[in-house]
């Protein structure tokens, strides 16, 4: 029923029929119906029933009192929904499809359901059938959803607080960065002025030499030249000045030569190194935000109340033996019957067979694809099962060996045999690896049960009688192992939403929870001698459920978590 309807959880009993105004309901007030519109099929308070008898085009119709349609002396008026469909908003859900356990209007019956053969009348279904309809119990499920719903609102506030923390560190590791290319580019210009000081500094001591020279010089020439000028009658004098005059003038001439040429050699230039600019040009940010996951911590899971549920159904012919189930995202569970070679669907509340399909082979474990579609593994190879209106499979891919453990991730499947060796298959059948022995060349597996793979693909659980639970990477290299008396003859791996993984021990008769690397959290189901070997696990966290079989056993038990 939408969502701000309040009628009695009784409405349906025969003590107390409480009906609300349909035009008030419209309007977000609970006014108690006492009249009854058989052509607009709606109920109407004492006001709202003035306005429709106003409106032209509804004059003629019959209003009836609410007590002639309760006591039923109005024939063809039973007790009628007064929800209106979502899709045709002028019609009324009042028609109901037993195969997929769906309600609708008319006009949504005679589109999605046309091929249908169950559909009803919900008001005649509900006279002539046996069908109990337990409001309290289904609103149970809802504030157990709405809490668990409360719950993930409470996680998206802690992740916005988390993004808005983490953002503030990633704002301070740019400035950071640019800080540190601030101090780099700092160290470089110095080293680049230091170097042009010392060439500087060089030439201007080149230069200072130059001057000291060029003082020497024209002290030899100014006094070479007054000796000269003050010589006299002493022959032998003169000769030495005139020769000391032209060993002056000599030097300052081989000095002025000598100067010129070093003088043209004193001219320098900066070239800059245009690599650094073109790198930088080539640069559109600092560096590059990559996304990781981040490891959520699984709680161990805390079972309460449990219920059994028998799933066998008129068409069995043995014992059923379910060897598998998968959890759809709207709560749906299909089982695997071995011994019956059947898939079931079973109801997401109330656990009854509500739809089933015939197989080709004996299923060994069946995983979602998506939530029209799952694939199951059988002697007879991997069968892809379409959910749609009525289960039927839709295409077989064939393999050399007996399937018998089967996950689906990334578009790919993960099938193993019991053997030795796990497979990966694209979707359309062409095998792409396989992983069967370790860098040493040992075996990795040597009776394999069940596997079940992470979303991203990078995880890889084995559940081996013998060996227990493997946990490999998606190169094939072992990251973890577990086999210990706690998990005796491991069967059945589960991965759950929060990626911690369920493993059902058929020896210790128990259930242990592993994180999503391959680490003992604990024992959610302890043994139990009275009862039979435990042979799968499922779980459903968004309805706060787990499910088990046992060994031969025609019954399903539902925990509480």
């Amino acid at each position: 029923m939408a969502a701000g309807s309040q009628i009695d959880t009784d409405i349906l009993s025969d003590e107390i029929f409480d009906v609300l105004c349909s035009m008030c309901k419209n309007k977000g007030n609970n006014t108690e119906g006492e009249k009854f519109c058989v052509d607009c099929h709606d109920y109407f308070c004492r006001t709202c029933v003035k306005v429709h008898n106003e409106v032209p085009v509804l004059v003629g119709h019959k209003v009836l009192d609410k007590s002639q349609v309760k006591s039923g002396t109005s024939k063809g008026l039973p007790r009628a929904p007064t929800e209106r469909c979502d899709r045709h908003s002028h019609k009324h859900i009042d028609m109901y499809c037993q195969n997929h356990d769906n309600v609708g209007c008319s006009t949504c019956m005679a589109v999605d359901h046309r091929l249908c053969k169950d559909t009803f009348y919900i008001p005649e279904f509900i006279q002539n059938t046996a069908y109990q309809v337990t409001p309290r119990e289904i609103q149970t499920k809802l504030k157990e959803i709405a809490k668990n719903l409360a719950k993930q609102a409470d996680r998206f506030k802690q992740d916005k607080q988390r993004l808005l923390k983490r953002k503030a560190v990633l704002l301070a590791d740019i400035r950071k960065l640019r800080q540190e290319i601030n101090d780099y580019l700092d160290k470089l210009e110095k080293s680049s002025i230091d170097e042009m000081e010392d060439k500087v500094k060089i030439l201007e001591d080149n230069i200072e030499d130059g001057v000291k020279q060029l003082q020497v010089n024209r002290s030899r020439i100014t006094s070479a030249t007054d000796k000269l000028a003050s010589t006299n009658t002493n022959q032998a004098e003169v000769f030495v000045y005139v020769k000391m005059a032209e060993d002056a003038a000599n030097a300052a001439k081989n000095y002025m030569e000598h100067a010129n040429n070093r003088c043209a050699l004193a001219d320098i230039e900066f070239e800059p190194d245009r690599t650094i600019l073109t790198q930088l040009e080539h640069k559109k940010t600092l560096g590059t935000l990559k996304e990781k996951p981040t490891k959520t911590s699984a709680n161990l899971f805390q079972i309460k109340r449990n219920k059994s549920y028998d799933v066998k159904i008129q068409s069995d012919k043995k014992q059923r033996y379910v060897m598998s189930a998968c959890c759809l995202e709207d709560g749906t569970i299909i089982l695997a019957d071995y011994n019956n070679k059947k898939l079931k669907r079973l109801h997401s509340y109330n656990y009854t067979v509500t739809d089933y399909c015939d197989l080709p082979g004996m299923p060994r474990q069946v995983c979602m694809i998506n939530n029209t579609q799952v694939a199951v593994s059988s002697e007879k190879g991997v069968h892809l099962v379409s959910l749609e209106r009525k289960m039927k499979t839709t295409n077989t891919i064939n393999t050399d060996f007996v399937c018998y453990g089967l996950a689906y991730a990334n578009n790919d499947l993960y099938i193993s045999d019991n053997d030795t060796s796990v497979y990966m298959y694209t979707m359309s059948g062409r095998k792409l690896t396989q992983f069967s022995k370790d860098q040493s060349g040992q075996k990795l597996f040597s009776n394999i049960q069940s596997i079940a793979v992470s979303k991203d693909a990078t995880r890889i659980y084995v559940g081996d009688l013998d060996k227990g639970l493997i946990v490999l990477d998606n190169n094939g290299q072992v990251i973890s192992s577990f086999n210990d008396k706690e998990l005796n003859r491991a069967t059945c791996c589960y991965l759950t939403e929060a990626d911690s993984v369920l493993v059902s021990g058929c020896g210790s008769n128990n259930v242990l929870q592993f994180t999503s690397d391959g680490e003992l959290m604990g024992e959610v189901i302890k043994a139990d001698s009275s009862k039979e070997r435990i042979e799968l696990v499922c779980c459903n966290q968004q309805m706060t459920k787990m499910c088990i079989s046992r060994w031969e056993d025609d019954n399903i038990e539902v925990y509480d978590i």
